[in-house]
């Protein structure tokens, strides 16, 4: 028995700010003051405050030590782990109150979530099973393959209300339901994972795989178990290494310890699982164009009928969930049915993971039953937007979803609510956005990755996503006309009705949001030709403000195409011909006196 536990982040975020190193240096000063026997360093998945690594708690205390340095850890160990001395000035500020050191789960950020999905996540080892089994691991299998029929499973995960999270929100039990029911006598059926997550700014997936891998691989087999399929791929994009190594090395141990394979809890099923890695493609998120890549094909989405719970991966019934959804499998075999739908709202059992970004003070992964507002997740778990800027809007559901603007902070986040106002769940990505935001540029720049990643089948997609770019592009460069906003509708709805696949139908949204809500910005661009946040360059010029200038010279010496003349101690002046809006001038004057309008 160990009498401290310190559990190090080893997410994509910490490693990346360096909690490897910190790990490696953590043990070798515990062996220098012969604490090996006393003290365990643990690896977790992520804690969800990913802008604060790298990150490390020590229990039995609970402290949560953030933004650790190297040189940090011979003072934890002397101070904290050997002599029982919190380090206070390394701890997370927002658990230091006046009376005392609180609890990380009474801080704003953790008090009003709530973890299924993420419930492993900063708890355990990901890549020891015997932690994962610790904590109720498998037992949910155990239970499906010895106490339940397939009926009975597929009963139970549709009385839950679970709807997949990867986006459409489509009833997770009905799916099963179907693949079960369809083709009664196939002679084989599969059960796909897409783990693939290309939205900008989504990493719950991510964070999942590496900080809970065998709770993925326990649902797929209660999965398999449900519609009768013996074997399972997870397609997960080849940029998550960690993610790929953990998932891996978690599948081995199941198979050693006998949780994949033949005859599982010798109950006479079989099922095994492997991974296939995606090259980056966006479009390989729509469940078609996913099965035709694990097939060995260019990834590209097929007609709908038939539907993959008929005619899926290589022409058999398969089911596809993303990594979210069947999180939440194991404990809704667990603890049942009722529990489950007791969370959310009528329409949207459970609880939602949101990747949380953009302008917000507390960056990183939250869990949120469905039902929360959105100002309690911008304002209370997210902190706020820094600098004392105002909300602008949020964006949900990435490339395919829209902007919610500041009128709807208090709308109850779900799956039909986010819908009616022109956005929608999507797999999580949510990006707060400030005043400083120009909204015509932020579908411009949605559009821009839409563009790159439609594989080209349909015309709607390949060539409307690009002239509604082309539109965008000619506004925010002060070259728009008033009849280019009804042709920016016009084919916006075009693509969203004869799009092959979900890539395409979606791709106008952030366009459409965007004007219904802002549409006073795109008139600005048109009409006035203005960006009335200063982001769009060929809309804006500098100026010299003279009675704050001070002749200093230090905005002409950082202009790299000597655009501002003036001499020492006199009113400075920036020819507006040469000047390239770089904004270096800006930054560079201390006194205020240059400003973009």
């Amino acid at each position: 028995m160990f009498r401290s536990h310190v559990l190090v982040c080893g997410g994509t975020g910490c490693t990346s700010s360096g909690s490897m190193t910190i790990m490696q240096t953590l043990e070798a000063e515990i062996k220098k003051n012969d604490l090996e026997k006393e003290v365990q360093v643990v690896q977790t998945g992520c804690f969800g405050l990913c802008a604060l690594g790298p990150i490390m708690i020590i229990y039995p205390e609970g402290s949560f030590y953030s933004l650790v340095k190297t040189e940090d850890i011979p003072e934890i160990v002397s101070e904290h782990l050997l002599k029982g001395r919190i380090v206070e000035r390394l701890l997370y500020n927002e658990t230091v109150t006046d009376d005392g050191i609180k609890s990380l789960n009474d801080t704003n950020f953790y008090k009003k979530q709530l973890r299924v999905a993420l419930r492993n996540c900063g708890v355990i080892n990901p890549e020891n099973i015997d932690e994962y089994i610790g904590v109720d691991g498998y037992q949910a299998l155990g239970k499906v393959l010895t106490e339940m029929t397939p009926d009975d499973v597929i009963k139970v995960i549709l009385d839950s209300g679970l709807r997949g999270r990867g986006g459409g929100g489509f009833p997770t039990g009905r799916k099963w339901d179907l693949a079960r029911k369809l083709v009664p006598n196939a002679d084989q059926k599969y059960v796909c994972c897409n783990a693939d997550e290309g939205d900008p700014g989504a990493f719950m997936d991510r964070s999942v795989l590496e900080g809970d891998p065998h709770v993925l691989i326990e649902a797929m087999t209660i999965a398999g178990f449900a519609i009768g399929a013996t074997q399972g791929y997870i397609y997960v994009r080849a940029e998550y290494p960690i993610a790929v190594k953990r998932l891996q090395i978690a599948i081995d141990q199941a198979r050693e310890y006998g949780l994949l394979g033949k005859n599982i809890f010798e109950s006479g099923f079989d099922f095994d699982l492997e991974i296939r890695l995606g090259a980056g493609a966006f479009v390989c998120g729509e469940e078609t164009a996913l099965m035709t890549s694990i097939e060995g094909n260019r990834g590209e989405p097929r007609p709908r009928p038939p539907f993959p719970a008929e005619a899926g991966l290589w022409g058999k019934p398969t089911i596809l969930n993303n990594v979210e959804t069947y999180a939440n499998i194991p404990q809704i075999i667990l603890k049942g049915a009722d529990w489950f739908a007791s969370m959310g709202t009528e329409k949207s059992k459970g609880t939602k993971v949101f990747a949380l970004g953009g302008k917000i003070n507390n960056t990183g992964l939250v869990e949120i039953p469905m039902g929360t507002t959105l100002r309690e997740v911008v304002f209370e778990i997210g902190g706020g937007i820094p600098n004392g800027k105002k909300f602008k809007a949020a964006q949900t559901g990435g490339p395919s979803g829209g902007c919610i603007p500041s009128e709807h902070l208090d709308i109850p986040i779900d799956y039909d609510n986010l819908i009616a106002i022109g956005s929608m769940m999507g797999s999580g990505g949510l990006i707060v956005m400030d005043e400083d935001n120009c909204m015509v540029d932020i579908a411009k720049f949605f559009l821009e990755f839409t563009v790159d990643e439609s594989c080209g089948k349909c015309t709607p997609c390949r060539v409307g996503t690009k002239r509604l770019y082309e539109i965008l592009e000619k506004i925010t460069s002060g070259n728009g006309v008033m009849e280019d906003l009804d042709e920016l509708e016009k084919l916006c709805l075009y693509i969203k009705n004869n799009s092959l696949c979900g890539l395409g139908q979606t791709a106008p949204n952030p366009v459409l949001s965007t004007l219904h809500f802002f549409r006073d910005e795109y008139l600005a661009h048109v009409k006035d030709k203005k960006c009335p946040a200063g982001v769009c360059s060929d809309l804006l010029a500098y100026r010299v403000i003279p009675e704050k200038c001070k002749g200093c010279t230090a905005c002409a010496r950082v202009c790299p195409v000597n655009a501002i003349v003036g001499k020492v101690k006199e009113l400075h002046i920036i020819d507006t011909n040469k000047c390239i809006k770089c904004g270096a001038c800006v930054e560079k004057c201390k006194f205020g006196a240059i400003v973009k309008e």
